[in-house]
């Protein structure tokens, strides 16, 4: 694991604003750097990054975070990944705390200079290869499209790499799933005779290749084995190129093929990608999700085409929420991806998408099709087949989950509750504003509560916001003023418990992220949007900072006042406490017990 005082001291050493520059165009206006949203479509720019808070936050969509988290959200990384790919563009190496059993592996750079040296030349060899060229001029690629893809050749001999690495016996050839070592211990090229596709990670490293066989034979396509590098359920083909097209469509293209992606790319649509000779997993989606709020499947609109996409659907329950879309898109007989938008051309292709079958209609005409609704047994098994369907579904999505159960219920003939009961799933609350007779209405109005203006915030408020904007302000925190029955008390007491522990408090994004994941990550995180474009007065800064902690201080007192006050009208004061009553009344009076520092 990486230890936390590495994060925070990363977070300390890069600027956001640098961070997110390298990926959008930023334009200062006032204190804070703007910019067009990545994350959704947008004319006017409402995405906004705070130098000071080293924090972004969308004014449109609500994205926002660290820069650890604009890498996460922009780039599809994981968590790990982000800070990874943070420290490289900061120059520092990522520790391990000691708690990561498992052994650094020193070969894995030279795993990615073995593929993309291998790479370069395949690139090299098409651009010498007269039928690899006929082949890909009547596919109708571009020369221009096959570079952007760094599309190569593999020749057709048994040992053609041996050209570019010498030492052909190296261990680390056969790891990358380059070649293949025999039972007799002979050693030969894995591809031969192909049009060679790489396959990028998410941060545009090649980690396999994808081959296409130049003449008649099988397998027609074949892909690298899964390597230290390569885990074929986790990647998909283009996805590093396509994510800044993705985010503009506002959806992406999930397809069958290399071709396919590339295709569509050459005439326009480069919000493609491609499962790489697998189903569609959770993990694809997941990945896919972090880029937009709509993925749009495409098959052939044959049998196979349709039993991939009910594939599909079935691993993509668990990932479905409220917020996003997931539909399915069934071309004509006879075309696939490539063939179709050669043909129709652009916009029929991305008009075909946007009419896209949504993943509810596409499961519940599967269903009815299997099963014959006008019988009594049909309609048993519509809803023995849906249940391990719509109990996969989580509760991210339980507005949809209802909508499934609720057209069900019709096409099943049942209620709504008895199918919930069928289906072993809690009934949804029913909620009736208001009773049928008419009168019922104008008496809810009457009732309802007057439009009263907001509350000012708590002491306990003002000093989150106050340190978050002045993290330098948490060390003359008195944590026992800090009251612990508010989200933002308990969240200040954790803060204080960290600076007292010896950890810094260097900015709002860091310590977003110090927290990420906790009851105080959610409440720093909705402080911080509402502080994204403000700032305190630099000159009230320290005013207000004492006022409120003698505003805590009088609030203790007069709690503690009030509750010796009540013990007196019973009789049970000792002597003690009656002097202990005394002296805060004196302290309410007058003098306070907390003392300003000297500075």
């Amino acid at each position: 694991m990486i230890p936390q005082s590495f994060i925070q001291d990363l977070l300390a050493r890069v600027d956001i604003v640098d961070v997110i520059e390298r990926y959008l165009p930023l334009k200062k206006g006032g204190v804070n750097y703007f910019a067009c949203c990545p994350f959704h479509s947008e004319k006017s720019a409402s995405f906004s990054v705070s130098p000071s808070k080293q924090f972004y936050h969308c004014f449109g969509c609500g994205a926002h975070g660290s820069a650890i988290g604009f890498l996460m959200q922009y780039s599809g990384l994981t968590y790990v990944e982000a800070i990874r790919e943070l420290a490289q563009e900061a120059g520092v190496q990522v520790p391990d705390d000691g708690r990561n059993t498992r052994q650094p592996d020193d070969s894995y750079d030279r795993l990615i200079e073995i593929m993309s040296t291998a790479a370069k030349f395949y690139r090299e060899t098409l651009e010498h290869s007269p039928a690899a060229g006929t082949y890909l001029r009547k596919r109708g690629l571009s020369p221009e499209i096959a570079a952007r893809f760094g599309i190569g050749f593999a020749p057709d001999a048994q040992t053609s790499l041996q050209r570019v690495f010498p030492d052909y016996r190296d261990k680390l050839l056969n790891t990358t799933g380059l070649v293949i070592d025999n039972d007799q211990g002979r050693r030969y090229d894995r591809f031969r005779n192909r049009i060679i596709f790489p396959i990028h990670d998410r941060r545009g490293r090649i980690i396999a290749f994808g081959g296409r066989i130049l003449d008649s034979g099988e397998p027609k396509y074949l892909n690298s084995p899964e390597t230290p590098l390569f885990e074929k359920g986790r990647e998909l083909y283009g996805f590093s190129l396509a994510q800044k097209a993705i985010r503009a469509a506002g959806f992406v293209l999930v397809v069958e093929g290399y071709m396919d992606v590339v295709a569509l790319a050459q005439f326009g649509m480069e919000n493609a990608v491609a499962t790489l000779g697998t189903a569609t997993t959770p993990h694809h989606i997941q990945t896919l999700l972090r880029q937009t709020d709509r993925v749009v499947f495409c098959f052939d609109g044959d049998d196979a085409g349709r039993l991939a996409a009910w594939r599909a659907l079935e691993n993509a329950l668990g990932a479905l929420r409220d917020d996003v879309t997931l539909a399915f898109l069934f071309l004509p007989s006879g075309h696939d991806p490539d063939t179709f938008i050669r043909e129709k051309g652009l916009e029929a292709m991305r008009n075909a998408a946007a009419h896209a079958t949504p993943l509810a209609t596409f499961l519940l005409d599967a269903l009815s099709q299997r099963c014959d609704i006008t019988s009594a047994e049909g309609r048993a098994r519509l809803i023995f087949e849906a249940k391990p369907l719509i109990t996969r579904i989580p509760e991210a999505a339980a507005i949809l989950r209802l909508q499934l159960i609720k057209a069900i219920a019709g096409t099943s003939r049942l209620t709504q509750t008895e199918v919930e009961q069928a289906l072993g799933i809690q009934p949804a609350p029913r909620a009736n504003a208001f009773p049928a007779h008419s009168a019922s209405k104008t008496a809810y109005d009457s009732q309802k509560p007057p439009f009263t203006r907001r509350p000012p915030p708590s002491p306990a408020s003002t000093l989150l916001r106050l340190v978050l904007q002045h993290p330098a302000l948490t060390a003359r925190l008195p944590v026992n003023l800090i009251p612990d029955d508010t989200d933002e008390g308990r969240t200040l007491i954790a803060i204080t418990d960290l600076a007292e522990s010896g950890e810094s408090v260097i900015s709002l994004g860091a310590l977003s992220e110090r927290f990420r994941g906790t009851p105080h990550g959610e409440t720093l995180d909705r402080i911080a949007i509402g502080l994204i474009d403000t700032e305190f007065d630099p000159a009230a800064v320290e005013p207000l900072f004492e006022d409120t902690l003698l505003k805590l201080q009088t609030n203790i007192i007069a709690r503690e006042i009030a509750e010796l006050e009540k013990q007196a009208r019973t009789g049970t004061l000792s002597l003690t406490e009656r002097g202990r009553l005394a002296d805060l009344l004196k302290e309410k009076h007058g003098t306070s017990l907390y003392k300003k520092p000297d500075l």
